[in-house]
């Protein structure tokens, strides 16, 4: 039953391990290292690979057993552990790595049945092209075969055939450098003899891809019974088997077999050679030749050696054979699972195809294609010396990710990091990171720099792209951890006024609904201050509970898409004021707190309900208790849209420019104008946005005109002192306009428009008795008095003046920034102050009514 085959694969994880890892380099390349590096360093090499794989194993041990663990290998370990990003780039170099791994293997099968036919005199062109050939055939019979076997009897039986041998010495083998266990040969062969340019690392690096089976047990996750048990457990019984026995062998063979031989029976000698001090000499062979010329045999020389000295040779190969196709047949299943496993998440959208498996065990048959034309390009290079540090190089950056996966998630402290494997530690993970970037440096420098850029090239694409997927990663919960430590710092440090910046509380509704009021404020916020967009719900507690519920993972989508650095903060109030009050106390976080309040015009002030308007004012005046500073947008054509969202193509006029004007700050502004206008010290905000508005890309072009007002015999005088106080204040400007005729009477048309205006709210207290008047007071505190209207006669007058000065000067400008004239609380009533801004700001283009809380914002000093 499938129950128990899965048990069956749980109880065999070791052997699966140990298979991968005899693979060829035990059989046919062991022999050459111990010949190039010497027995010493051979086992440092070995020594070197299996720190690196127990390191990884039990970093491998640990993500395995913190959660349950589906198919797809080390991609599945990386991407669920340090998310898509480093996910995305490693399956894609870990699938890549096993489909060269299947040349490697396949060159490795190929090698030994041309030194078969080589034997036999049955060569059909020459060695190199016969590996290829044989190599090619190989691989097309192997895509063919749908189910792999095991076939574990046939290494063991090789490696216990090759061990019995070293016992056995055949006289008939001591001319090809087999002598059996002898203390000379072990001597001479413990130091190192490198030849042919090669060096400690390169013997390494050929050597590494014997180590890499260690993976074997994660990429077979998917089909194990219980993972969690089986890969620890599995994987270091593996490393440390295999360790043992390619020690072994490393110490038999450099003990048994001299570096070079003839294999000519004819060079053995009776007596003693005066000029001959190698081993080989002292066992009465004399190979001094092989100095002039290449000799075929020797540990140097002959890449079968392990077959020479086995004691039955068919054995071996058998053994190499069903290292090489065993191993080839896992890497051509594991390369497209990988890949598949990877394209279905669907980090990167081109490969989707790939992602499509056939048949009910849902082979991707699309991902072995693709995997064969790769083995098959590797395959024509046909050396197993050039194709082995490429695969070690996308083998070490494959571990130096899991390592560095554990050490990040340890880092992060997630409460979700809790692996039930306990014997590992972040630092030594990280020593293992470190390790195999190192190592892949040495191995080839070049190649580990490609490496690097393809995993950055891949990281970046990733970020920029995305992908809709959430899977708990340690990148969020280290990225949690440091903004909670930087805001916990924050909050133990005195605001300075070189450090201020516009927090912003927008007083947006949904998000979707006022674009342009969004995508204004953050013009001046990107990258530089808070924005926090205010929802505030109204109605049943139990309905607005629910949107709110619906609406925030809603809409901060919608920030998210729209590329807004933004937060989306709803609550539910019983009115419009108890709503801004709750967000303008409890908003932000620390010292990350809003610090302005922005908020559009009310542009149906006249025809809406009186009370609504009155409400509106008291915003203003609430944020000013609180010691904000307050921003009003006013937009010509308005700033709600959510009546026209879902609607068709076919709209009115009014609401296709209205529709246009929600889009204008998304566009770059050129060469235009933004013009300030500062009549009053608010203490700077009202310059300090501009300015900020002009570092970013869309407002850069756009030059600044200051406004402000004088007398007419001081212009000059007042003009170089603003500049001057500008140019202290490190702000470009293009000009400066004093306005001497600023304290002028409008004009009379004017002024009778106003007038008639402000006519419906007025309460004409004069033409009724006192105590109606005083009554209608009482219930409508938003009605304008006689005596109001005569005390603030000038404030009005300057407002209509206002307003034909900007008409005059700033018609064409791109933005206009202007003081926001306020309005004594309690003193001027809702409609008379609704009638100023009106007046001031109608017939203009965008317009941002500021007015800081007093605090400077600006500073000369350094």
């Amino acid at each position: 039953s499938r129950k128990e085959f899965l048990k069956s694969r749980g109880a065999w994880l070791p052997v699966r391990c140990m298979l991968n890892i005899w693979g060829v380099m035990l059989f046919i390349r062991l022999s050459w290292i111990v010949g190039q590096a010497g027995i010493g360093l051979a086992v440092l090499v070995i020594a070197m690979a299996t720190v690196v794989t127990t390191i990884t194993g039990l970093s491998t041990s640990a993500i395995a057993t913190n959660g349950f663990v589906r198919g797809g290998g080390a991609y599945y370990l990386i991407s669920r552990s340090l998310g898509p990003e480093f996910g995305g780039a490693i399956g894609l170099i870990f699938a890549f790595a096993n489909a060269v791994a299947v040349a490697m293997y396949v060159v490795g099968f190929a090698e030994t049945v041309v030194e078969l036919l080589k034997e036999h005199n049955l060569i059909m062109l020459d060695q190199m092209n016969d590996i290829r050939i044989i190599g090619a055939i190989t691989i097309v019979v192997l895509l063919g075969i749908s189910v792999a076997g095991m076939e574990w009897e046939a290494k063991v039986i090789a490696i216990v055939d090759f061990i019995i041998g070293t016992f056995i010495p055949f006289e008939s083998k001591k001319s090809k450098g087999f002598f059996g266990y002898q203390g000379e040969i072990f001597y001479e062969n413990f130091g190192p003899d490198f030849r042919e340019e090669e060096t400690f690392f390169s013997v390494f690096a050929i050597f590494f891809p014997a180590a890499t089976g260690i993976l074997a047990g994660a990429n077979i996750s998917g089909d194990l019974a219980d993972p969690q048990l089986a890969i620890p457990k599995g994987t270091l019984l593996a490393i440390l088997i295999t360790t043992v026995v390619y020690m072994g062998i490393a110490v038999s063979v450099g003990a048994c077999v001299v570096r070079d031989a003839t294999g000519s029976i004819n060079d053995t000698f009776v007596g003693e050679l005066t000029n001959c001090t190698t081993a080989a000499c002292k066992l009465n062979f004399d190979f001094s030749s092989c100095e002039k010329g290449g000799c075929p045999y020797g540990l140097m020389n002959n890449f079968q050696v392990m077959s020479m000295v086995s004691g039955f040779a068919p054995l071996i190969s058998a053994g190499i054979f069903s290292a090489t196709l065993s191993s080839a047949l896992a890497s051509l299943v594991s390369a497209p699972k990988i890949f598949q496993a990877l394209c279905k998440d669907n980090i990167y959208p081109g490969f989707l195809m790939f992602a499509k498996g056939y048949g009910k065990n849902n082979e991707p048959l699309r991902g072995y294609l693709l995997t064969f034309l790769i083995a098959l390009g590797f395959i024509l290079i046909a050396e197993l010396n050039v194709i082995a540090p490429i695969i070690s190089n996308f083998f070490l950056a494959s571990y130096a990710l899991i390592n560095f996966s554990v050490f990040h998630a340890s880092l992060a402290k997630s409460p979700g990091w809790r692996p039930a494997f306990k014997y590992y530690n972040m630092w030594v993970s990280l020593v293992g990171a470190i390790l195999c970037c190192i190592v892949m440096f040495v191995i080839n420098w070049w190649a580990a720099l490609l490496t690097y850029v393809i995993v950055l090239g891949l990281y970046i694409y990733v970020t920029y792209k995305k992908p809709d997927v959430n899977w708990g990663s340690s990148t969020q919960a280290l990225t949690y951890l440091n903004a909670l430590q930087h805001a916990v710092r924050l909050t133990g440090v005195e605001d300075h006024v070189k450090n201020f910046r516009p927090q912003c509380l927008v007083m947006s509704g949904a998000p979707s609904s006022r674009p342009a009021l969004l995508h204004l404020v953050h013009a001046f916020t990107k990258n530089v201050g808070l924005m926090i967009c205010g929802h505030i719900h109204m109605g049943p507690r139990r309905q607005a509970m629910k949107e709110l519920s619906t609406d925030l993972p809603r809409y901060q989508r919608w920030l998210i898409k729209n590329k807004m650095k933004a937060f989306y903060a709803p609550v539910h109030a019983e009115d419009l004021r108890d709503g801004a009050q709750y967000l303008m106390q409890a908003a932000g976080l620390g010292r990350m707190k809003p610090n302005t309040l922005v908020l559009g015009f009310k542009k149906d002030w006249q025809s809406a309900d009186m009370n609504d308007v009155d409400t509106y004012i008291n915003l203003l005046h609430d944020a000013f208790d609180f010691q904000y500073g307050v921003v009003v947008i006013r937009l010509r054509e308005g700033l709600d849209i959510s009546h026209l969202q879902g609607q068709g193509p076919a709209l009115n006029m009014a609401d296709q420019k209205l529709l246009d004007a929600s889009s204008q700050f998304q566009k770059k502004q050129g060469k235009n104008n933004i013009d300030v206008w500062w009549l009053f010290d608010d203490g700077g905000l009202t310059l300090l946005i501009p300015y900020l508005l002009t570092t970013k890309k869309k407002w850069k072009d756009c030059r600044i005109r200051v406004f402000i007002g004088g007398k007419i015999n001081r212009i000059d005088h007042d003009r170089r002192a603003m500049a001057t106080l500008l140019s202290k204040f490190r702000i470009d400007f293009s000009d400066i306009m004093v306005l001497g005729d600023i304290n002028t009477k409008p004009k009379k048309e004017n002024i009778a428009a106003f007038e008639e205006m402000i006519e419906p709210f007025r309460l004409h207290e004069d033409d009724k008795e006192q105590d109606v008047a005083d009554k209608m007071k009482e219930d409508e505190p938003w009605r304008i008095t006689d005596n109001e209207i005569e005390l603030y006669k000038t404030k009005s007058q300057r407002q209509i003046r206002l307003n034909e000065l900007l008409k005059e000067h700033s018609s064409t400008a791109n933005l206009i920034v202007m003081s926001l004239p306020v309005a004594r609380k309690s003193a001027v009533s809702s409609a008379l102050y609704m009638a100023w801004i009106e007046a001031l700001s109608k017939d203009l283009p965008p317009i941002l009514l500021v007015r800081g809380n007093h605090q400077s914002v600006l500073t000369f000093y350094s």
